[in-house]
């Protein structure tokens, strides 16, 4: 029982801090790059029993350079998660500036647990019409849990974004996430994608590790390879069908008993031009 809840909670955690490393991560998708194929709010989320319902804050704020005249990113994200016996509720609120355009993207999402092996989730998000965010976007998961000890969790899930220039991505997505008997976690996980118009087919990957003990440390360590249908840099320009790869180091250390800080640093690299980035932030557990 201790292990479960020890690596539930961890998994939360270190999977939140991952993809904080490429900014606003509910609003990541093939659109802006390979550090979220899936919202944050959902993915690899573990299922929570009543012992272990979640209620947190965190505010964080991203910085972005790239290359080849594109400019900075800039994002300030707050996000919430309130747990109740078979749910856990979250929400991302985002302002962000890309591309040189701000922009705004609201998320919710909803991990419901059915019993002991299985649980799934549903997320929401909507942008407030900036080109690089979603006009919206669905993601469905579900996930099993397997072996004697349930220290094996599969998942497979279902995308569709529609962005605001007309293109659309529908994806499915297949991932594994193994809970050592030690602190350790590791994950990896494939997305197949369409993209629309011209019925574009990519394919990216993942896989990530963490370490650590909840309420102490957690640290991450992911890397994410593969294709990307469209990418919109402009109001009227896209990149199409290109290859990329993203990689990100982050730590979340709690300094207090139910509060702490979060840092993250990133690496992205397309045929177009290259991204790194810091992420800093600050979260309390209720």
């Amino acid at each position: 029982m201790f292990k479960r809840i020890f690596f539930g909670r961890a998994l939360l955690y270190s999977a939140a801090l991952s993809l904080l490393c490429g900014g606003a991560a509910v609003a990541q998708t093939s659109n802006q790059g390979l550090i979220s194929t899936t919202p944050a709010s959902v993915q690899q989320t573990p299922a929570l029993s009543g012992a272990e319902m979640q209620r947190s804050l965190e505010l964080s704020s991203g910085f972005q350079n790239l290359s080849g005249g594109f400019g900075s990113w800039r994002d300030v994200t707050l996000r919430g998660a309130y747990g109740l016996p078979s749910h856990l509720l979250q929400a991302e609120l985002s302002a962000t500036r890309r591309f040189n355009q701000d922009g705004s993207f609201l998320g919710l999402s909803d991990t419901y647990t059915f019993n002991e092996d299985w649980y799934s989730s549903l997320a929401v998000g909507a942008g407030d019409g900036a080109f690089y965010l979603p006009r919206y976007r669905v993601d469905a998961t579900l996930y099993r849990k397997l072996l004697t000890d349930r220290s094996l969790v599969s998942s497979v899930g279902l995308g569709y974004y529609k962005a605001t220039d007309g293109h659309t991505d529908s994806s499915v997505s297949l991932g594994l996430a193994y809970y050592f008997s030690s602190p350790w976690i590791a994950e990896g996980g494939v997305r197949f994608n369409s993209s629309n118009p011209g019925a574009i087919r990519t394919q990216q990957q993942f896989a990530a590790l963490t370490y650590g003990r909840f309420k102490q440390d957690l640290v991450t360590v992911r890397y994410a390879s593969g294709g990307e249908g469209y990418q919109t840099i402009a109001a009227n320009a896209q990149l199409v069908n290109f290859k990329s790869r993203e990689a990100s180091l982050s730590w979340r250390h709690w300094f207090a008993p139910r509060t702490g800080f979060l840092i993250g640093v990133n690496q992205y690299t397309n045929p177009s031009y290259n991204r790194s980035g810091l992420n800093i932030g600050i979260f309390h557990d209720f």
